[in-house]
């Protein structure tokens, strides 16, 4: 029943599709298009692209490696078949994104002291990972620990873990996420805003001086296993060329019975600390112990590219604004000290993403006539390495971020079978949630909230970065329920690939693959793009929401 009322959806968009296509085309003076449906998304299509994109041959698609960039020529060559204009510097398909590559070399060393003369080695991806962010080939650390809850001021909320501390040269020790409630007004409740994101803990600790950031990390807290941070951070990190933003010397991410080993070091209870940074009257704790690390790194100065590609619009002063579609084509590229396979292939992370932009890209222009507003593909580099190539579309997009109406973001689509449900998370936070939930009740799939709120997912994807530069943002995936199994099975399916797959070798493309639901979420998408390339305004955030002041600001006309 749910297939025909989809079949029904489809003839009628169809046919809606065609008469404004021709009205507007014959309103331009153009010569009518001849009535036929809008071209349909293949999932063939949809799976050629993932089985090339995830193959050995791409290496792993690493950034600043050979396979990024041959995946990167690959995206380019299928835009550019599609017809579609470049929209990267200088008349290409290629936006260049300055990068250093930082590696922490095996000889990199962390000891923890304290005064009395106790003090203990810890082991290099066993118990810590480490990063130099300020891009430097040697640090020596020797600086004193201080505690400082979740390291989060949001005044908003009006808290504040660092009270009066000085951070300048010293070491943060800190919790990952932020503190728990239900409160929807505290925090957000159960779901995490940006404030329990390493990302941010990182970049407010350099704020005030720190030389090093060591997050305890809890895989309840994190939402992933020690696996993850230690293959995401265990071979090269890419960074974008430094500006004049303070660094931290060494970001890291230490295991949760280390920090027990840490603060037990002058007899204090790890879980008591924990339990104490949930108040907000907590006060930062300098602790009688040091931090003596040496942080050895390679540095390798690249440059990576986002790949942008453009359907103009029709309307002279709409063509001028632009729906944004997004996926990231980077993974985590080949790692030689992995003792059997040494290739992240990245299938579903991010190849599902990357092949549903093309299909997309070649359905969008394939279009009878284009629409009143510009479509913007971008396929963007070094999301693995922290949201960075978005990051920098967000602060050099061809179409600035107040002329974007919105971005519709695709990342990790799970080619499972038919879903019934779809994930939008973090659009009911856009005005364009309406546009949503109707067309998701046309395409008979339940709208599924976000299930994990406190992992902060909406934070982990590229839509973030354009969200940060006011657009509104949001990424479509699937649910857990799919025709003819219970959604307990799409639940297992999932719980199975976080376990053994997520950010593993064992991310592969398999024969038995079904993408009808890629396709599926390709159709919504294209249907949402449509609405927000003819809609009579931008998108915008509801009020109050965090990004609404960026909203403001990117609209203000720059003097």
């Amino acid at each position: 029943m749910k297939k025909y009322a989809l079949t029904i959806f489809l003839a009628t968009f169809a046919c809606v599709w065609v008469l404004e296509m021709t009205e507007r085309a014959a309103a331009q003076g153009k010569k009518a298009a001849t009535p036929a449906a809008p071209p349909i998304i293949d999932k063939d299509r949809i799976r050629e692209h993932v089985k090339y994109l995830s193959s050995d041959e791409m290496e792993g698609r690493g950034t600043g490696q050979r396979g990024g960039d041959l995946a990167a020529d690959y995206i380019a060559k299928q835009f550019a078949s599609y017809g579609l204009k470049p929209a990267g510097d200088n008349g290409t398909f290629y936006q260049n994104v300055p990068m250093v590559g930082v590696g922490t070399l095996p000889e990199t060393k962390f000891s923890f002291s304290e005064a009395g003369g106790k003090s203990f080695e810890a082991k290099n991806l066993t118990d810590f990972v480490t990063n130099n962010e300020s891009q430097t080939e040697t640090a020596d650390i020797d600086a004193p620990i201080v505690f400082v809850g979740f390291g989060i001021k949001a005044p908003e909320y009006d808290w504040d873990d660092y009270k009066t501390v000085d951070l300048h040269g010293k070491v943060a020790l800190l919790f990952v996420n932020e503190p728990s409630s239900d409160d929807p007004d505290f925090f957000k409740g159960k779901a995490m805003t940006y404030y329990g994101r390493w990302t941010y803990k990182f970049e407010e600790t350099a704020r005030r001086g720190a030389v090093a950031t060591l997050i305890i990390h809890r895989t309840d807290l994190a939402s992933y296993g020690w696996e993850v941070v230690r293959n995401s951070w265990g071979t090269e990190r890419s960074y974008l060329k430094r500006d004049d933003t303070p660094k931290l010397q060494a970001a890291s991410w230490i295991q949760l019975e280390v920090a027990r080993r840490v603060v037990g070091l002058v007899g204090l209870d790890l879980d008591k600390m924990f339990q104490r940074a949930q108040m907000k009257d907590f006060k930062p704790l300098q602790l009688p112990v040091r931090l003596k690390a040496h942080v050895a790194s390679k540095l390798r100065p690249f440059v990576s590219r986002n790949v942008l590609a453009m359907l103009p619009g029709a309307e002279p002063v709409l063509g001028k604004e632009a729906v944004l579609y997004t996926a990231h084509y980077d993974h985590l590229g080949i790692d030689p000290n992995l003792p059997d396979d040494k290739i992240y292939n990245g299938a579903n992370d991010n190849a599902t993403g990357c092949a549903i932009l093309l299909e997309l890209a070649r359905v969008w222009a394939a279009t009878p006539v284009a629409p009143q507003r510009s479509i913007l593909f971008a396929s963007v580099t070094a999301e693995e390495q922290g949201l960075l190539g978005s990051e920098y579309l967000g602060k050099h997009s061809p179409v600035p971020p107040g002329k974007i109406s919105v971005d519709l973001n695709f990342d990790d689509v799970p080619p499972l079978g038919t879903p019934e449900e779809v994930e939008v998370s973090g659009a009911e936070r856009t005005t364009f949630y309406p546009v949503v939930q109707a067309a998701a009740k046309d395409f008979g799939l339940a709208i599924r909230p976000d299930p994990r709120p406190e992992a902060g997912h909406y934070y982990r994807s590229d839509h973030f970065s354009l969200a940060r530069v006011g657009v509104p943002s949001f990424s479509i995936n699937e649910g857990i329920k799919f025709v003819g199994h219970p959604a307990e099975w799409g639940e297992a399916q999932a719980k199975d690939y976080t376990e053994h797959r997520y950010h593993q070798p064992s991310d592969e493309y398999k024969p038995e693959m079904d993408f009808t639901g890629d396709a599926v979420i390709a159709r919504f998408g294209f249907v949402l793009g449509f609405s927000a390339a003819t809609l009579p305004q931008l998108a915008g955030w509801v009020p109050g929401d965090e990004f609404e002041q960026a909203r403001k600001q990117s609209l203000t006309p720059v003097k």
